[in-house]
């Protein structure tokens, strides 16, 4: 949950998923709808997806795997994740390469050379693990991350109390504002986006994503125009702005009234929900801060 997410957005989430599901069998025992649902709003589904898949395979093991190449054959577990759980956990002498430790290793080796190259993580995961010390591995990762995160900033980099600026060559050289270069960057794309808020006495109407959707498949969301041909829209209820990766989103939420065709029956994907069902379906985060902006939160 804490990939690409700040924690205390986290924390609610993480509390309702161990109450319903305390265990990894009783997650594995779990529909994708119901884990989604619980996800919903908490975004990067992939991972919700992934952690099932992970508690399914876990279950049919019988063991939660104990070093880093078990851990990596899980899932969703990467070599950082892998390798945080195997030293933190398992005390394995594995080397934890996040970007705050890239930084700490750029800075220490005074090293320009651009760390999106796949070549130059390596090396200095290389590096990292040479350091690493093999008797204590999870103390020493997380000290690094923590380093990172909280002395050897991006910005401003509190090298007057850092442990390590007696070996630091880029403080040395007074190069160490300018590491770690990134080199590769990819510019922001901003998009515009309408979504109708429809109602009638049936609820409110939402389109299911399609299975070719992969990432967002079965998630409930407001339809657009282009969904709903005819639909006659009225004011606009609200603008937010939502962002994944480096897409910039613009949502104005307006208020629409249906086809009548719709409002007499089923259309294709979707639906209409009355608003006490809103919670018990996945609903993609923009549907829901589209339905806050329109009074109808789930409740």
């Amino acid at each position: 949950m804490l990939q690409q997410t700040r924690a205390q957005a986290v924390i609610p989430y993480y509390r309702r998923f161990l109450e319903r599901f305390p265990t990894v069998e009783s997650l594995a025992a779990a529909g994708e709808e119901e884990v989604l649902t619980l996800w919903s709003g908490l975004g990067y589904y992939s991972r919700a997806r992934n952690l099932l898949r992970a508690a399914r395979q876990i279950s049919a093991a019988g063991a939660f795997p104990r070093d880093f190449t078990g851990l990596r054959g899980l899932p969703g577990i990467g070599d950082y994740t892998a390798a945080a759980i195997a030293s933190i956990a398992f005390g394995e002498a594995r080397a934890v390469v996040d970007g705050n430790v890239m930084r700490v290793v750029a800075r220490i080796e005074n090293d320009s050379a651009d760390i999106a190259s796949a070549r130059t993580r390596e090396r200095f995961r290389a590096i990292a693990e040479s350091w690493l010390n093999a008797d204590d591995p999870g103390t020493f990762n997380q000290a690094m991350m923590e380093l990172g995160a909280t002395v050897c900033l991006p910005r401003n980099p509190l090298c007057l109390i850092c442990p390590l600026a007696a070996r630091c060559q880029a403080r040395q050289q007074g190069t160490a504002a300018t590491l770690p270069v990134k080199l590769r960057r990819v510019e922001p794309v901003a998009l515009n986006v309408v979504v109708l808020v429809v109602r009638s006495r049936r609820g409110i109407l939402l389109r299911q994503r399609e299975e070719s959707a992969r990432r967002m498949a079965g998630f409930w969301e407001l339809p657009a125009p282009s969904d709903l041909p005819g639909a006659r829209t009225g004011k606009t209820l609200g603008v937010f702005r939502h962002t994944i990766t480096h897409h910039h989103y613009t949502f104005t939420v307006k208020q629409a009234s249906a086809p009548a065709g719709v409002k007499a029956g089923p259309i294709a994907g979707m639906r209409w929900f009355a608003q006490s069902a809103l919670a018990g379906i996945p609903l993609s985060t923009t549907a829901r801060k589209a339905l806050k902006l329109a009074g109808c939160t789930p409740p």
